[in-house]
């Protein structure tokens, strides 16, 4: 989905988030008046479901977008969201979408099945260049059109039956396609709005500012202060909003993790998007039932430009993985609250498990390394590692800097950039490493797999295989069988990773912070949080005093 962010100084942060007045707390005012304090991981680079990727955009998007489908948020079954109900045909390739008469967009305007034919137009057009284009492939003819193989819409199968109903046919059956209703590249946008301040295509134009937008979601976009915060209402048309607990959420750009936890304590938050890492210990050993550790369907790793000397070199990409000691990296830099990662995949995804072709091995990293032309590291070139701003960024790439200055003798330098520098990096491929996360859009191994199709929008490896994008694109999604299906799901991540276009290196679980008052946010794979559920309890505290 989503990629894992501006760090704003502590005390300017502590400052504003104490502007409560009276001496009363985030947490006490919140609670009284039903506004949840967010800690969000960084400044988002945008408010366009078409256009953004990053998990800090994700949480406020689904705030104020909708999908035909949402995530149950328990068992993260798809549920109605826009659509009141859908058919599915008999052999699992057209889906009937049922609008339900009461969504509405923020403006109070009826939503439509045109609206989402107009906007998945839109999310496929290769002048929007959605990075998310691909997760509408199942749909037919919609690679072509996104590739420019062909240029009339009207041959993609996605149609308004009428104004209540959308019929989606796609190529094959596709066991995780309700799922996509709930990602964000598929949501509607108010065309009207879009086309006020730009052509159809056009990024990044204000139709996202306050005063500006129109969603569909639970809430509406009330404030954007840059780099403060970012305040969202409950909105007035939403159809179901008798069941929206919650007044609104004030968002904090809280990157600085040790003043986010610190703010936590202090009851200036609700919720922290992440904790310290030399913080868990002493929670843990508390028994302090506020520290949330779960299960994450998502893959920390390093990124590869195969284009860039010296990692052009396979040899060398091998190398520098079997000089990774990660069950070391696990269990001292990231306190046992991860899981070695061998492959994109993550451990048993929905039954898939992926290969594992090299473990820790120095001997096989010098052999490699000396192959491809660096014995000893002799002759070597450099290398930088970026990754952004977070802390526990910069001590996994201390760490693995250190484990190849120490097994292969090669000196690898490593830089820190803001959020929206990280991101332009990486999308322009100005790199030779960089780090990355990615956390499943919906629970099935393609998800990551289709990660590296040939220029896929977030494959920015420089990885090409006509055979990986066949059986990824063509033969996985036909074969008639679960087992088939994940043989040929093997075949192709045996292929991708005996290239290493990306190295490895843990599978995520989720952490946070959670303030006893908060009712609604439940530990899940993907964690997975709709604000439409959470509620606010007044009275109680961090010591479980009443406020």
């Amino acid at each position: 989905m989503r990629l894992f962010q501006s760090i704003i100084p502590a005390s300017v942060l502590m400052a504003l988030l104490t502007a409560c007045g009276g001496g009363e707390s985030n947490v006490e005012s919140g609670n009284r008046d039903g506004f949840l304090h967010y800690g969000n991981g960084a400044e988002p680079q945008g408010l366009d479901p078409h256009v953004v990727t990053g998990v800090p955009e994700n949480h406020i998007i689904r705030a104020l977008f909708e999908g035909l489908a949402v995530k149950n948020p328990i068992t993260l079954e798809p549920e109605p969201g826009v659509a009141e109900r859908w058919d599915i045909s008999e052999d699992g390739t057209v889906y009937t979408f049922y609008i339900n008469p009461e969504a509405k967009w923020s403006n109070g305007e009826s939503m439509t099945a045109s609206d989402y034919v107009w906007s998945w137009n839109r999310a496929l057009h290769p002048d929007t260049g959605s990075l998310y284009a691909y997760m509408l492939y199942p749909i037919v003819n919609s690679e072509s059109y996104s590739k420019r193989e062909i240029t009339d819409f009207d041959q993609v199968g996605v149609k308004a039956l009428d104004d209540l109903t959308l019929q989606v046919t796609l190529n094959a059956p596709t066991p995780y396609f309700l799922q996509l209703m709930d990602h964000y590249s598929s949501f509607a946008v108010h065309p009207e709005t879009l086309l006020k301040y730009g052509k159809m295509t056009d990024r990044f134009t204000p139709w996202t500012r306050v005063g500006n937008i129109v969603s569909n979601g639970a809430f509406t976009l009330d404030e954007w202060s840059l780099n403060r915060r970012i305040i969202i209402k409950k909105s007035e048309h939403y159809w179901d909003r008798d069941n929206v607990a919650l007044s609104g959420v004030y968002f904090y750009p809280t990157e600085n993790v040790v003043s986010e936890e610190r703010m936590f304590r202090a009851e200036q938050l609700h919720y922290t998007q992440v904790v310290p890492l030399d913080k868990i210990p002493e929670y843990r050993k508390q028994g302090n039932k506020s520290y949330i550790q779960a299960a994450y369907l998502g893959t920390y790793y390093y990124l590869v430009n195969t284009d860039r000397p010296p990692v052009d070199n396979v040899l060398v990409r091998r190398a520098l993985s079997y000089a990774l000691d990660r069950d070391t990296l696990t269990r001292t830099v990231l306190q046992e609250t991860a899981i070695p990662a061998y492959s994109i995949t993550p451990p048993d995804t929905l039954g898939y498990n992926p290969p594992k072709l090299f473990d820790y091995d120095p001997a096989k990293a010098r052999e490699l390394l000396a192959d491809a032309g660096y014995p000893n590291g002799e002759g070597w070139p450099g290398l930088e590692i970026i990754y952004n701003t977070q802390e526990a960024h910069r001590k996994i790439a201390v760490a693995v800097q250190q484990m190849w200055k120490k097994e292969l003798n090669i000196d690898v330098t490593i830089s820190n950039q803001e959020w929206k520098v990280y991101l332009n990096s990486v999308s322009q491929r100005d790199f030779q490493v960089a780090r990355r996360g990615w956390i499943g859009d919906y629970v099935d191994a393609n998800n990551f797999l289709d990660l590296f199709i040939t220029d896929g929008g977030n494959n920015n490896t420089g990885y090409a295989s006509d055979e990986f994008d066949d059986i990824i694109l063509n033969l996985a999604p036909k074969a008639k069988t679960r087992d088939e299906r994940y043989g040929l799901f093997y075949k192709a991540e045996t292929m991708m990773m005996n290239e290493m276009p990306i190295i490895p290196i843990y599978t995520y679980t989720s952490k946070h912070l959670v303030h006893p008052s908060v009712e609604g946010i439940y530990p899940n794979l993907m964690d997975s949080l709709n604000l439409k559920y959470v509620k606010l309890h007044p009275g109680r505290s961090l010591h479980g005093e009443a406020n």
